[in-house]
């Protein structure tokens, strides 16, 4: 199904940032993400917040995406909603690996027929995996999402597992997470990171995504 959507013109739907935010915990990075869909505002907050629409673009999903509810992405992440505004958006935690951090989810009517999905990412300077791997830690999963979202929105249609799978290991599902990490490396430089240190991580990034050696 992802072979429907051009790689190169997803990856220039996407726009990248790259911040920082001071915490009661300590200092965190942000990496957000946002793109601009054209459906409007309720149909994208019900495909952002159903577990059943979720399940469909993303991950199988289970629980409810509401103030005080567990949610739990399949053999990924889970976590609790903090904050619930709908239809504008909503705050969680994200549990993986041992490890908390944070994503915010805005949506922004653009027009009657067009809305903004913007999500920020929110980890620990400490965070293992943003000290090896640079923004791309997070930043190349969340572009799969928002590719999976984009689909989504355009078919109606449900991602298939498997078919995904086999995309994803594809020459142009490759080709899709190295391009992701290179902009991702871009968005790092231009937040500050040394170019040299942004390059080395975006490296050991698109290895991981794509079992480059």
């Amino acid at each position: 199904m992802r072979r429907m959507i051009d790689v190169t013109e997803q990856i220039s739907a996407v726009r990248r940032q790259v911040g920082a935010r001071t915490l009661e915990s300590g200092e965190a990075r942000i990496v957000t993400v946002s793109q601009s869909y054209g459906v409007p505002l309720d149909d994208l907050w019900d495909a952002c917040t159903d577990a059943e629409r979720i399940s469909r673009w993303f991950l199988p999903c289970s629980g409810e995406l509401k103030a005080g509810g567990h949610y739990e992405l399949a053999g990924n992440a889970s976590g609790t909603v903090t904050r619930c505004d709908p239809p504008q958006g909503f705050d969680a935690t994200w549990e993986y690996g041992g490890e908390v951090s944070w994503i915010e989810v805005r949506l922004t009517p653009e027009s009657p027929g067009r809305t903004q999905f913007r999500l920020d990412h929110i980890a620990h300077v400490d965070d293992a995996r943003w000290l090896e791997f640079g923004p791309g830690a997070v930043g190349v999963g969340w572009d799969s999402g928002l590719l999976g979202l984009a689909q989504h929105l355009a078919t109606g249609k449900s991602m298939d597992p498997a078919e995904g799978q086999a995309w994803a290991a594809s020459p142009e599902g490759k080709r899709f997470m190295t391009l992701s990490s290179e902009s991702w490396r871009a968005a790092s430089v231009e937040a500050g990171t040394d170019p040299a240190e942004a390059k080395e991580a975006a490296d050991r990034t698109t290895a991981a995504y794509t079992g480059a050696s």
